[in-house]
């Protein structure tokens, strides 16, 4: 029996978007996470995030399927996370729900005040796309953010120069365009409210979050279907 649910709490402002076309009363909990999920991309990161102080979480929390079609992208998110935190040295990498955030310290990838990736930061990047090109079905959301040194309106840009930088990066390296979207927060999302240089170091960062397409969902419900 389907179980209905409303509108409200933890997924309410995204599950509104969406709200006018798929009649959010009447889906279950599984067909919101769907939706939300295959459609909602960076959207999803900025409700969501709104409430769990992370846009790149919220991002991949959104995408979650789960059931058993669930644990098959889980075990492939599994192995990837893996094989980055052996290649990517300086790189936080988390696994998250059904998905990867891998964080980059903006200092690893920029030079003060700059949105151009360094040299020493390329080798980093490519790493990362030889992993999401042996991976092809994931989607990518890479939030930029900065220290609160400087006016919001600057910090914001620089966070998204940066992000874009980021992307277009991976995509020169062959990641395509259609799986990435990018978002600069600028000092929105800080990670440490402490008023020391080693606080704002650390809210100097590039989140990359890795989750699934809507074509690796449709895979690995077909797998699941199967077993």
């Amino acid at each position: 029996m389907r179980t209905t649910v409303r509108c409200i709490g933890a997924l309410s402002l995204t599950a509104l978007a969406f709200a006018s076309t798929t009649g959010c009363a009447s889906l279950s909990k599984k067909e919101q996470g769907a939706i939300i999920g295959a459609g909602a991309g960076a959207v999803i990161g900025g409700a969501i995030g709104k409430y769990n102080g992370s846009t790149a979480k919220g991002a991949i929390i959104g995408a979650v399927v789960g059931g058993a079609a669930g644990a098959i992208i889980g075990h492939q998110m599994d192995q990837q996370a893996k094989e980055l935190k052996q290649n990517i040295p300086g790189a936080v990498v988390e696994r998250v729900g059904e998905g990867i955030q891998v964080t980059f310290q903006s200092g690893l990838l920029f030079d003060f005040d700059s949105d151009v990736v360094k040299g020493s930061a390329q080798s980093n990047l490519t790493t990362l796309a030889k992993s999401l090109d042996q991976y092809p079905k994931s989607n990518l959301l890479i939030v930029g953010h900065t220290d609160s040194v400087g006016t919001h309106t600057y910090n914001e840009d620089l966070s998204r120069r940066r992000s874009q930088a980021a992307a277009n990066y991976l995509v020169a390296q062959g990641l395509e365009r259609s799986r990435v979207q990018t978002m600069g927060l600028g000092e929105t999302e800080p990670v440490n409210m402490a008023n020391t240089d080693a606080a704002a170091a650390q809210n100097r960062r590039v989140e990359v979050a890795i989750y699934a397409s809507p074509e690796m969902v449709a895979d690995a419900k077909r797998k699941a279907g199967a077993n």
